[in-house]
Order: C-alpha cells, then sequence, then structure tokens
C-alpha cells in the first residue's frame, strides 16, 4: 500500500523500495492530476525522501517519463514537468489527430453491436457526470476511456503503442484545456463523443474521418489560440 504524507504535491508514498515503476506511477500521478504543475522541478533527493524509495528508483521513474514526453531532463539543470505551449500542443495534436482518424476507421470496420453498447455506456456516462456537475479530471478520464476503447475494438497492437506513446501528453494537454476553457469542453465533450459512436455505427468512411480528426483538431486551435494569449507561455 502507498499513503500521502502531504508533501510534495500530496504524492502517495511507495512502500517497497527500488520499484522504478511505482515511483513512475506515483509521479505520474500528481503530474497529471494537476498537483504538480507544468514547468515545475523534479528534484531526485526530494522525491525519493517522499516516495520513500531510493535515488536510483527515482533517477530510473523519471527515465521513463521522460521517454513518455511528460518530463524533459537537462545537464546540470535536472528534471522537470514538460511546460506545454502552442508549439507543443500543435505537435502532440497533430499526431493524435493521424492515430485517431485510423483507429476510429479501424473501430469501425470491426464494429459489433456489444462495442456500440460499450461506447454508447461511456457517452452516457459522460452525460451523467455532467449533470452531477462533475469536476474537470472526471470528465477527462471518462473522455480517455472512450478512446483507450476505440483503440482496443481496432485492435491494432502497433497502433495502440503509437497511441500510448502519446497518451500521457493528451492527458496533459486536456488538463491544461480543462484550466483555461472548461466551459467549452464541458459543451462539446457528450455531443462529439455521441456524434463519433453515431458514425462508427455506420462503418468506416470519409464522414467519420473527417469527424475524428476535427474532434482533435477543434481542441487544438482553440488551445494554441488560448496559449498564445496566457502569459508566461512562448
Amino acid at each position: 500500500m502507498a499513503q500521502d504524507d502531504g508533501g510534495n504535491g500530496g504524492m502517495r508514498r511507495v512502500r517497497r523500495r527500488g520499484l522504478a515503476h511505482e515511483a513512475a506511477d506515483r509521479i505520474r500521478e500528481s503530474i497529471l492530476d494537476g498537483r504538480v504543475a507544468p514547468g515545475s522541478p523534479l528534484r531526485e533527493v526530494e522525491l525519493a525522501a517522499s516516495l520513500d524509495v531510493s535515488r536510483g528508483s527515482v533517477r530510473e521513474g523519471l527515465a521513463m517519463l521522460e521517454r513518455e514526453g511528460l518530463v524533459r531532463s537537462e545537464w546540470h539543470r535536472g528534471a522537470r514537468v514538460i511546460d506545454l505551449g502552442p508549439e507543443d500542443v500543435d505537435e502532440v495534436y497533430t499526431v493524435r489527430a493521424a492515430l485517431d482518424r485510423l483507429a476510429t476507421l479501424t473501430a469501425a470496420s470491426r464494429m459489433t453491436p456489444a462495442h456500440l453498447a460499450e461506447l454508447e455506456s461511456l457517452v452516457q456516462a459522460m452525460a451523467r457526470a455532467l449533470e452531477g456537475d462533475a469536476d474537470g479530471l472526471t470528465l477527462i478520464a471518462l473522455d480517455l476511456a472512450f478512446h483507450d476503447r476505440v483503440y482496443a475494438i481496432a485492435d491494432n497492437g502497433r497502433l495502440t503503442d503509437a497511441w500510448l506513446g502519446v497518451r500521457s501528453q493528451v492527458r496533459l494537454i486536456q488538463l491544461t484545456r480543462i484550466e483555461h476553457d472548461q466551459a467549452h469542453y464541458r459543451d462539446l465533450l457528450v455531443v462529439e463523443h455521441h456524434d463519433l459512436v453515431r458514425l462508427m455505427s455506420r462503418g468506416p468512411g470519409e464522414e467519420l474521418a473527417r469527424a475524428a480528426e476535427e474532434h482533435v483538431d477543434s481542441a487544438r486551435r482553440a488551445l494554441i489560440h488560448l496559449l498564445g494569449q496566457a502569459p508566461g507561455h512562448r
């Protein structure tokens, strides 16, 4: 078990030593829950003490997060959480749009009534969450669960690996999005995902491909505009 020691962004302490994956999980959790802000330094000594693991485990964990794109390390400056700017959003979401187009078309070609029911259930969960005034993190979790399921239905291992390669960055970008413009996100969440399910039920086609790309690209354009106006962003 792990526990929150009240320090270092509220991260839960790792109860077993030497587990780099556990350290990476706890640090990732705090980044993606917004408890450690973009641009924040990640100091090995402090993290090792907070998580109750060795510095070596922290170092390995940070290397894992760097491969995920959540952390950047610089010689003599240590590791930091990435500080998302317009260029980062543009790169990540351009890649995501291409991946989502392929995943959605492939999933549509494999779609069964059971698959459609699963996706509809997730959209209904989004609607219930909105009705219950759920927080942004809950909505993001449902949003990503929907897209995770689309990739699972597509059943292409290499495509899923590509998605997992950007998924953590997508989650962080979504967190930034709801901080800047949550009302717009909440307005579109159910409508856009419902439309994707409706189009997938018809099988692969150009209308579905355009909708899948626009679902990502509209968010990319909006967030680039917002970040471009925000103080402190490049």
